[in-house]
């Protein structure tokens, strides 16, 4: 097995929480957007986008811990490789911010305030515009979702690919 990553740091505990926790409220407001088309219920809606909302708070922390806290060394690759996984990371971050951005505005021009857990509510802070909240409908679910799909696969194939075809142990510095 060829291990050339065992002598490398992992990212920080902090990193590590944030990536994870990400993924998790990724995949929760995606299933409550899938359990309310399913059943129809705006429960399920009120908590997708609290839950998006939340993403969009915490990837804005992440952004922040990403500034301050250093990277482990990077793993050994090509070149091509280490531009391709530094630009699939940007576009993840940026369309993780993106989506609730355009969900929010969506809901706001629809004129619609948006409900966070019954704790506080994000009020109409535009002149509501039909055609803006269909605008930023499209860009939400035609446009930035399938981004996320693509790039969500790109990564974990990525680490999958690292992890059975190189046997680098790349995954172990985000566990």
């Amino acid at each position: 097995m060829n291990n050339i990553n065992s002598n490398l740091t992992k990212w920080s505990a902090t990193s590590r929480v944030f990536h994870w926790i990400s993924a998790i409220l990724l995949l929760i407001t995606w299933a409550m957007m899938l359990l309310y088309t399913n059943l129809d219920s705006k429960v399920y809606i009120g908590l997708h986008k609290a839950f998006g909302v939340s993403l969009l708070f915490w990837m804005i922390a992440r952004v922040i811990n990403r500034v301050f806290t250093r990277a482990p060394p990077p793993a050994a690759m090509p070149k091509w490789q280490m531009l391709l996984s530094q630009l699939s990371h940007f576009a993840l971050y940026a369309l993780l911010i993106a989506m609730p951005i355009a969900g929010l505005l969506m809901s706001v021009y629809g004129g619609r305030p948006v409900d966070i857990f019954g704790l506080f509510q994000i009020p109409v802070f535009v002149t509501p515009d039909r055609g803006l909240a269909r605008l930023y409908n499209d860009w939400h679910t035609d446009i930035i979702w399938p981004m996320i799909i693509a790039f969500t696969l790109i990564h974990i194939g990525a680490a999958l690919y690292h992890q059975f075809v190189k046997k680098d142990n790349l995954m172990s510095r985000m566990k």
